[in-house]
């Protein structure tokens, strides 16, 4: 059985990404070896989120980060395609709009939290505010530490209205994102994933590997860990992140709820009614 919990971060551990290899299958070979579980845990997710939505005890947060390319919707796309819609959001974050702007750096992350029964993606997150900002010399290291600090009291602040959350970072290399963007601008049907500016940013990625790597270390704990997931392989990447949601959606014990006297009373008489 895989210990999934070497990817598992939490409790303030020094995180350095290099100790991560972006290929790693944990000696499986393809998607096929794991078909058929995938299929399972695909079902057992689609249980325990109808589970969620009709207890609404808790909510789910899945915060994805990861550089250009690391397949942010190509992960919420496959993974989550089979649930129920009615009690499943999707949030991409762009660049802060005016009215954003003029708010506190987590005003609109706040807006889009899941209600409890609910379950949430964010593609990208309040994390960019002490990433994209920071290694553009928007705020200081000194604010981003704040910031971090201010994130971390947010995420226990949320943990404690039973908003469980689950944050994966995709980690891929730079040859594997340079590979990736060449497949978008020759690729007619991917064109239009092509940013220009992703060759910009790519200029940074030592910077942004040194602000992820402090970002996680300081908001990794017990209640609200991160998960490095190897990304170079999509599928294990996918089966990675499946496999460790329906896991911890399972430790939260959901429960349909009972039905009170009043509903088994009329269910007694239907029955009466029908014999």
């Amino acid at each position: 059985m895989m210990n999934i919990g070497r990817y598992r971060l939490g409790n303030d551990t020094k995180l350095k990404l290099t100790s991560f290899n972006p290929e790693d299958t944990h000696e499986l070979k393809s998607k096929e070896e794991i078909h058929e579980e995938y299929e399972k845990l695909l079902k057992r997710l689609e249980e325990q989120q109808d589970r969620l939505f009709a207890s609404s005890s808790h909510g789910v947060l899945i915060v994805f980060q990861g550089m250009d390319c690391s397949g942010k919707d190509g992960v919420i796309k496959k993974v989550f395609h089979g649930i129920n819609p009615g009690g499943f959001r999707a949030y991409s974050f762009k660049k802060p709009n005016e009215e954003e702007a003029r708010h506190d750096f987590l005003w609109r992350t706040h807006r889009s939290v899941p209600a409890r029964g609910y379950m949430t993606a964010f593609n990208r997150s309040y994390y960019e505010e002490v990433l994209i900002t920071r290694v553009h010399g928007q705020i200081s290291d000194k604010e981003a530490r704040k910031r971090l600090k201010s994130i971390r009291h947010f995420e226990e602040m949320l943990t404690s209205q039973n908003i469980r959350v689950l944050k994966f970072f995709l980690h891929i290399s730079p040859e594997f994102q340079l590979q990736k963007i060449h497949e978008r601008m020759e690729n007619p049907e991917k064109l239009w994933k092509f940013d220009p500016n992703d060759l910009e940013e790519r200029k940074h990625w030592k910077a942004y590997r040194t602000a992820y790597e402090e970002a996680i270390s300081r908001t990794a704990t017990k209640d609200c860990p991160w998960h490095i997931i190897p990304s170079n392989n999509r599928w294990y990447r996918n089966y990675l992140v499946l496999r460790i949601l329906v896991e911890e959606l399972e430790k939260l014990e959901l429960a349909y709820p009972q039905p009170d006297v009043s509903v088994a009373s009329r269910l007694e008489t239907l029955k009466e009614e029908r014999s």
